[in-house]
């Protein structure tokens, strides 16, 4: 199976949906993608870089260690630019994977597209801790 990838935009939050499997075959050109949106703005014309981001993974069939890696990334590079990730995913084989490792605490994971533009980034205090309430993104 491919991986196949395509970013969209909702209620003005850019989407990043994901369709098929992310292993170590795969997961290289979702880091590619995570770090272009991440990261572009710099250009003529070219759109601001993104920093509240929403993966819809509700048509992954697969996900790895790899992809659970790429994923970590991801949220770290947000974290440390003031930014935020928001994980879509309903799928019970998908999200017991979150679970197990323990990374259902470490990211927001909510079923649908529409629950996650409705999210409100979480505020960190200055020591990183997600033990803020949240604040609004406006």
């Amino acid at each position: 199976m491919e991986l196949s990838l395509q970013t969209g935009t909702v209620a003005g939050r850019t989407v990043l949906r994901v369709t098929g499997e992310i292993d170590v075959y795969t997961a290289p050109e979702l880091r590619q993608r995570l770090l272009a949106l991440i990261e572009r703005g710099d250009g003529d014309g070219a759109p601001p870089p993104v920093r509240h981001l929403v993966i819809d993974l509700s048509k992954v069939e697969f996900l790895d260690s790899t992809g659970l890696g790429v994923l970590v990334g991801g949220l770290k590079r947000l974290r440390a630019l003031g930014g935020t990730l928001v994980l879509v995913c309903a799928q019970a084989r998908i999200l017991k994977i979150f679970q197990i490792t323990g990374l259902d605490g470490i990211f927001t994971i909510v079923p649908t597209e529409e629950a996650a533009v409705a999210a409100e980034p979480a505020a960190e205090d200055s020591t990183g801790d997600q033990s803020a309430p949240p604040a609004t993104d406006r």
